[in-house]
């Protein structure tokens, strides 16, 4: 993270910044790869605080394990019903879809919970995007 934050704030000092009052185009690059830096900072600062394993713990038995895709199988196919219902249901459809399937990536999220979260995130994208901004997706196709 701090290395592809870094490349994006490098590479976006070769636009005009700007200012906040008047931003450049190279305003939005360098401005979200100096946040993705200092995350990434600050996640390999918190993972020194991890618990260690045990040292008598069998390794073998920890690399015969599948990891758990559940999270990024949730996260793509959410990204991907956003894409497809965006073009063709507009945005409260992909809101809704993008905020629940990836609600469930989390095992600890139930259905209500996750329905819950995407009412209450759409109705938040209607304001925000479709009043404030006045953006050019409909909120029904």
């Amino acid at each position: 993270m701090v290395v592809i934050g870094a490349s994006a704030a490098y590479a976006g000092m070769s636009y005009d910044v700007g200012s906040l009052t008047s931003m450049g185009a190279g305003f939005f690059p360098v401005a979200v790869g100096t946040l993705l830096a200092v995350v990434g900072i600050l996640i390999a600062l918190s993972a020194k605080d991890l618990p260690k394993p045990a040292p008598n713990t069998a390794d073998a038995d920890a690399h015969s394990r599948l990891p758990d895709l559940r999270g990024a199988v949730c996260i793509i196919a959410g990204t991907l019903a956003f894409i497809l219902l965006g073009k063709y249901g507009g945005l409260i459809p992909a809101t809704f879809a993008i905020v629940f399937i990836c609600a469930l990536g989390d095992r600890t999220n139930t259905l209500f919970r996750a329905a819950a979260l995407s009412i209450v995130m759409c109705a938040i994208a209607l304001v925000v995007f479709s009043w404030a901004l006045k953006l050019q997706l409909a909120p029904f196709a």
